[in-house]
């Protein structure tokens, strides 16, 4: 019976953290398990984007995330970035080679 527990936990975790990114928590805080961001993310007037219990924060081409909007804000790292990076107001419908990872 345990054995079977094994194999199903062994065959399920890497699957639950797929779709996080572990990263250097907050200062003396260790490792911290942060979801990716979407394929396509699409910003409003301020440059914050909530998902997954994490604020993301996208400023001058770059990421940071905090578990609150006032920050303290943790750089993302930059393979984690979203392909894209689109507008509500269309300032350039991310267009910008600036705003898309490569």
């Amino acid at each position: 019976m345990r054995a079977k527990i094994a194999v199903w936990v062994g065959l399920f975790v890497p699957f639950m953290l797929a779709g996080c990114v572990m990263t250097p928590g907050p200062r003396g805080q260790g490792v911290t398990f942060v979801p990716l961001l979407p394929p396509i993310v699409v910003l409003g007037e301020e440059p914050y984007y909530d998902h997954g219990g994490y604020h993301y924060y996208y400023r001058d081409g770059g990421w940071a995330y905090s578990h609150a909007r006032g920050g303290p804000w943790i750089d993302l790292p930059r393979d984690h970035y979203p392909r894209e990076v689109r507008f509500r107001d269309g300032r350039d419908g991310g267009r910008n080679p600036g705003h898309q990872r490569r």
